[in-house]
């Protein structure tokens, strides 16, 4: 299982209210990186992004660029109210609250204690790990009837082919009134056609590849 402490990064650059904006950006700028945590008296009180500190200044070639961010405080432009995440939160979670919320970042956070952060880029790889991606291999996309037992059919059918299946992801579906599910399985092999062709044979409509291949899988 992926958790979040399994993708987060736990070296965390922070900052203090009272960092001037143009320090906060040089971070930004020098570390490669676009959120950094407000720390005081150890504890996290906001969140600032290189998008916050870059609207609250002038732009560049502006003459009262230079003198805006060594006025500016973090404080004064920091988000106070942080959605956070747990080390032990599954990944998934973070991912859906990161969407939901439409942010870039979730800071992770242990009681009081600030113990990395998970940045959208975190998720996507761990993302790619979870379904495999990354390794050679197939993807099908199987549409699958509404009743108990189906999916374990479909692994059956994959199992008897003598192919792993490396990972499955699974959404509810609808297509001419009928509830479905369309199921994305990754292989682990780079020719797919005998599992495509025994799912086909068992009823099984394969909605991708759209045709059984010769060769080598995507």
């Amino acid at each position: 299982m992926l958790l979040v402490r399994d993708s987060m990064v736990r070296e965390v650059v922070t900052v203090s209210p009272e960092t001037t904006a143009a320090e906060a950006l040089k971070l930004c700028w020098e570390r490669g990186i676009r959120h950094l945590p407000v720390l005081e008296g150890g504890k996290m009180v906001g969140l600032i992004s290189d998008r916050d500190l870059r609207l609250a200044t002038p732009a560049l070639g502006d003459p009262n660029r230079a003198a805006a961010l060594e006025k500016i405080r973090v404080g004064d432009e920091m988000s106070r109210g942080i959605t956070t995440a747990d080390p032990e939160d599954p990944i998934e979670q973070a991912a859906m609250a990161m969407h939901e919320k439409k942010i870039g970042c979730l800071p992770v956070v242990e009681g009081d204690d600030l113990v990395g952060i998970l940045t959208a880029s975190d998720v996507m790889a761990a993302l790619v790990r979870l379904v495999g991606a990354h390794e050679p291999g197939s993807r099908l996309e199987v549409q699958i009837p509404d009743r108990p037992g189906s999916l374990a059919e479909v692994a059956g059918i994959v199992r008897d082919q003598g192919v792993n299946i490396v990972s499955v992801l699974s959404a509810p579906s609808e297509g001419n009134g009928v509830a479905h599910s369309v199921a994305v399985i990754r292989l682990a092999t780079i020719n797919p056609s005998g599992v495509v062709r025994s799912l086909q044979e068992a009823g099984f409509p394969v909605l991708w590849p759209p045709t059984a291949p010769d060769g080598p899988g995507l």
